[in-house]
């Protein structure tokens, strides 16, 4: 069963991100936070999202919201992937899939008959006091960016 995060306070967590950072979900306190859970950098599904997210980044930004984007690949793979995709947004490695759990979106995939846990496709949109005031699961990336921009504007 899905763990219900909506009206709830953010689970908090920390984290390494890129940059040389450690983020925590306390830094955007007095901010929007977006956060996406994306399963694997580079693959195609995976970078269209990230540069929909890098596209209207300013956008975002006029609205006092901070992008942060989780997989579960490692520091190395994801400053080569915020580099060539030119990503202003931090982006979190999760290895041990502990923030990924705290929002509950691991689960049970199936690709070529083989079955796996990998992570949903899934954004939350946290406000200034760390509320969870929108979430997305099971994502499809197509005008998906769009109408997180849309939430963002209404909040």
């Amino acid at each position: 069963m899905i763990k219900k995060l909506l009206g709830k306070n953010s689970p908090k967590f920390q984290t390494e991100a890129t940059s040389g950072k450690t983020i925590s979900s306390e830094d955007y306190l007095g901010k929007n936070l977006v956060l996406y859970f994306y399963p694997k950098d580079s693959t195609p599904g995976c970078t269209t999202e990230g540069q929909e997210f890098r596209d209207l980044y300013n956008e975002f930004q006029s609205y006092n919201t901070e992008i942060l984007g989780v997989s579960r690949d490692s520091i190395k793979s994801h400053e080569n992937f915020k580099l060539k995709q030119n990503f202003p947004f931090e982006l979190l490695s999760d290895p041990d899939e502990k923030v990924c759990k705290l929002f509950d979106v691991m689960k049970l995939k199936s690709m070529y008959g083989r079955e796996y846990i990998g992570v949903d496709r899934s954004t939350f949109v946290i406000n200034a006091k760390g509320k969870v005031v929108h979430e997305w699961r099971a994502v499809k990336v197509k005008g998906h960016v769009a109408e997180v921009l849309e939430v963002i504007k209404s909040i």
